[in-house]
């Protein structure tokens, strides 16, 4: 029988047990093994049935246990040392108050918005990367005590839980998340009412929101529900899921992501008295509808729409982390249109300035759709990929905005992710330092290094100790003790991937009797590979199994052989990678191999978090150069496994055979998609066999991997504190929130007004900016030829069109030229004016062009717009350039 309403009973915390609720409400306990072992002392039988989860543990912990606790000196000891750390973290100065003492120019807050975030197991608000990547973020910004504010969406049945078929098809699962259960608190207002947020929706409906708040350390994490009793069904279900529904619900998800979450945020920060952010972040283009709740707010004030986009664009920050089109949400003209206006949202705000905005009205562009990471980019002055290789990629990708520009010009630079090396480090790594510095405590010196910089200077502490010390305690290890811990992980990993496995079986509908065989599968002296992550198809989940025998015979190998641990989840409406999962599950499946390699559905953080400690190797093996980043061969390094993996994303910037190996590419070789993945796994197959592992099992005669461990130890030493997240936010920091938040102030209402008139006052007078004359001194260049060292003495009229020689900049831009004469490493000088304008209005440049490189060099002059308030000169999109056919003159209006 089933109950018609289901709600949580809490039980009543004796007064000295109180601040256990607060420890539990803070998510801090995620990362904190301190917080985590009072919590498991509380209830040792209940802490695993509760998943580890502090908010399900008290929530069935019982009256005898709290009241036993409650006299108990020792753990009341205990508690209080958590909970004073706790508070000492929350209020006391970190790096960034420090760099505010210092005199740097830092934001007030940031907004930090996305559409996902994996902070823990216990809040399931994730599907992947993206969400990991946002989860971390928060963390490091806690750690280093940047004023930051998260903002989501709460989906009732998160992404799915997986299974598998007995045939091996993956089974899709929604339990339904009660907030009340999870580690959350309902925002009220001050009359205790819930406070909420209201969007106007077409034919005079609305769908409000809830807001949920998690606590990330510092950092709260705001969280919209829509289902509320003020709104139709339909409206309810608007956060449902994640990435579920077709165009209109993924339009209504982002629009209460990006519209009601700046509602949000001001609500918040109206109660609480947090700063109000000075710059957003964009997290991926589906929060992008912020920046026309923003316009809207500004319009409130008396800016008109131009003026209001300057300061928007000013104090936004735009992060795009995908590297194909197809990985971006696009909506029909019409279905935008219809959203907004005065019979939607935004009402003053014209559907005719709306829409231009997100349109793909660009060169490979389609003209009927609306991209909202077109938007993202239209709305954001600083925008950046997630690794160096992205960025161009990303340059490449987007480079219709800016014509005229070469990719390497357009104005998106990359921030390289990192991992939160608390929450993905096991335990017994952490540990790994601490009979170097004698305490226990500093066993989390990998850990600590999270925010310290490499160089050493700065921690989350101030300064008191430094990330050099920190990880190089790791290079003093004793061999034995490194391959005793990779042991020992590894044997974790074998009991872990058993008891999966067994429960996998059990669902697909296999007896007890049938799965003896379970007990031995893994060893823990094999070489063990792991792979999981989404099932994209770039990803080629299947790879490994191009040729099926080569396989066997690596698994199966008499004095070297291995095993694979798989896992992965495929989107529930992509059957062609459920098929992908289906294929692997059968391979794995057959019992002449079965003992050596497994795929476990229901891949998550608590899965991740077991995984990556117990592989020896990281495999990797997307299509070039699709992967944006590649985060999860970065928490595995932090563990000590080495990288074997295609030069994609981040592996791209920092591979060095110290830390791996990386699988030979066809891109650009290979003609078509089969002969390069026939390529690609034969080359893995023989990296395998032929390098990887006879390195494993190359022992000396203490019966140790030297060369393996080595291996280890540099990883851990020089890798670990390259990938970790407290570097990447600083790095937003120092290069793109700092920045955006000096933009902004310098926009007051009057300087805003003055720089959309400006902008207008260009885009009037483009077409008639041209480069009407070049020429240089004839004796410099003889024959075709000149002299390393020379100097050309270059002589430019250009037609500035009614504007000044302050609007604009004029530029020779040179370098070396290939057989089609397109000039690459590219150097820009500026010329000078030299006197006014002649009859026929025109100015003249003058300035010198040193020859500094030998061979094929060539150069040409360009005007771009040029402003104090422009972070680059190809912010407009717009340049002038000499006629391709007679190298004069040639206006052209870009944008």
């Amino acid at each position: 029988m089933k109950a018609i309403r289901r709600f949580t009973v809490r039980p009543v915390l004796p007064e000295p047990l109180q601040p256990l609720s607060d420890l539990a409400r803070n998510l801090r306990w995620s990362w904190h093994t301190e917080t985590q072992q009072l919590f498991q002392a509380a209830d040792p039988e209940g802490w695993r049935p509760a998943d580890a989860d502090p908010v399900r543990l008290l929530g069935a912990v019982s009256a005898g246990r709290l009241t036993e606790l409650a006299g108990d000196q020792h753990f009341l000891r205990r508690l209080a040392e958590v909970s004073d750390d706790l508070r000492q973290y929350v209020s006391g100065p970190r790096w960034y108050q420090n760099q505010l003492s210092q005199g740097a120019e830092l934001p007030a807050a940031v907004a930090y918005f996305s559409p996902e975030f994996g902070v823990t197991a216990a809040l399931p608000q994730y599907s992947g990367g993206l969400g990991i990547l946002a989860g971390d973020h928060l963390k490091a910004a806690s750690d280093l005590g940047v004023p930051l504010i998260g903002v989501g969406l709460l989906y009732r049945h998160g992404y799915f839980r997986q299974s598998l078929s007995r045939d091996g098809w993956q089974q899709e699962h929604y339990p339904v998340l009660d907030p009340d259960e999870l580690p959350l608190t309902l925002v009220r207002e001050p009359d205790g009412s819930p406070s909420r947020v209201v969007l106007a929706l077409p034919g005079g409906r609305s769908l409000h929101a809830s807001i949920w708040q998690a606590q990330v350390g510092r950092v709260p994490l705001l969280l919209l529900d829509s289902d509320v009793e003020e709104n139709a069904p339909g409206e309810r279900d608007v956060t449902d899921r994640l990435y579920g529904g077709g165009s209109d619900h993924r339009l209504l998800q982002e629009m209460l992501l990006g519209i009601g979450g700046v509602r949000a945020v001001r609500t918040y920060c109206r109660l609480t008295g947090h700063p109000v952010p000075e710059v957003f972040h964009t997290n991926e283009g589906h929060a992008g509808f912020l920046g026309l709740e923003r316009i809207r707010e500004l319009s409130e004030t008396g800016l008109d729409f131009d003026a209001a986009l300057e300061v928007v664009r000013a104090g936004t920050v735009f992060t795009t982390h995908t590297p194909v089109p197809a990985g971006i949400d696009r909506f029909e003209r019409q279905l935008v249109a219809r959203h907004f206006g005065d019979d939607g949202e935004l009402p003053g705000v014209g559907v005719e300035r709306i829409l231009p905005l997100g349109m793909e009205t660009y060169p490979g562009g389609e003209p009927g759709l609306f991209n909202m990471a077109v938007m993202g980019l239209r709305l954001a002055q600083r925008a950046n990929g997630v690794s160096t290789l992205h960025g161009a990629v990303s340059r490449e990708m987007f480079s219709g905005l800016w014509p005229g520009f070469d990719p390497s010009e357009v104005p998106i630079t990359s921030v390289t992710n990192g991992v939160h090396a608390p929450t993905w480090v096991a335990p017994e790594v952490l540990r790994l330092g601490a009979r170097k510095f004698g305490t226990e405590r500093a066993g989390n010196a990998l850990a600590g290094a999270e925010v310290g910089e490499t160089s050493g200077a700065e921690t989350d502490d101030g300064g008191r100790t430094g990330t050099p010390r920190r990880w190089s305690a790791v290079a003093a290890v004793p061999d034995q003790e490194i391959w005793d811990l990779r042991r020992g992980l590894r044997e974790q990993l074998v009991t872990e991937v058993r008891k999966r496995l067994y429960a996998s079986w059990r669902r697909r509908g296999a007896g007890t009797a049938e799965l003896d065989w379970i007990d031995g599968v893994l060893d823990p002296d094999v070489l063990t590979i792991g792979f999981a992550r989404r099932v994209p198809s770039y990803k080629r989940l299947t790879l490994m199994l191009h040729d099926r025998d080569r396989l066997r015979a690596l698994l199966l190998h008499p004095t070297h052989p291995i095993q694979i641990v798989v896992a992965g989840k495929a989107h529930p409406a992509d059957d062609g990678g459920k098929r992908l999962v289906q294929e692997l599950v059968r391979f794995a499946d057959d019992p002449r191999v079965r003992h050596r390699i497994v795929f476990l559905p229901d891949y998550g953080m608590a899965m991740a978090q077991k995984l990556y400690p117990g592989c020896d190797v990281w495999l990797n093996n997307p299509l070039r150069p699709l992967e944006a980043c590649g985060t999860s061969g970065m928490k595995a390094a932090l563990n000590g496994c080495l990288n074997l993996s295609v030069r994609d994303g981040w592996w791209d910037e920092w591979f060095e055979p110290d830390f791996g190996w990386a699988i030979p590419t066809a891109d650009g070789s290979a003609t078509n998609e089969d002969r390069r993945d026939e390529l690609e796994a034969n080359a893995l197959y023989s990296l395998i066999e032929d390098r990887v592992a006879p390195r494993f099992y190359d022992r000396n005669a203490r019966d140790l991997p030297e060369r393996w461990i080595e291996m280890v130890r540099r990883t851990l030493v020089t890798l670990g504190p390259k990938v970790l997240a407290g570097r990447m936010v600083r790095e937003y920091v120092e290069r793109l929130y700092a920045p955006a938040a000096l933009a902004r102030r310098a926009l007051q209402p009057a300087t805003a007004r003055e720089l959309a008139g400006w902008k207008a006052r260009i885009h009037a007078a483009w077409p008639d900016v041209a480069v009407d004359h070049v020429e240089a001194a004839a004796d410099t260049v003889v024959g075709g030829s000149a002299e390393l060292g020379s100097t050309l003495a270059l002589r430019v009229r250009i037609a500035l069109g009614g504007l000044e020689p302050d609007d604009v900049e004029v530029q020779v831009v040179a370098g070396r030229v290939d057989s089609a004469d397109a000039i690459a490493e590219v150097q820009t000088f500026p010329l000078k004016p030299a006197g006014g304008h002649d009859l026929e209005g025109r100015w003249l440049y003058e300035g010198p062009l040193a020859l500094d490189r030998t061979g094929p060099y060539g150069y040409t002059v360009r005007v771009l717009p040029s402003h104090p308030l422009l972070a680059s000169g190809a912010e407009l999109g717009l340049v002038a350039v000499p006629n391709a056919s007679t190298g004069e003159g040639g206006g052209v209006l870009l944008r």
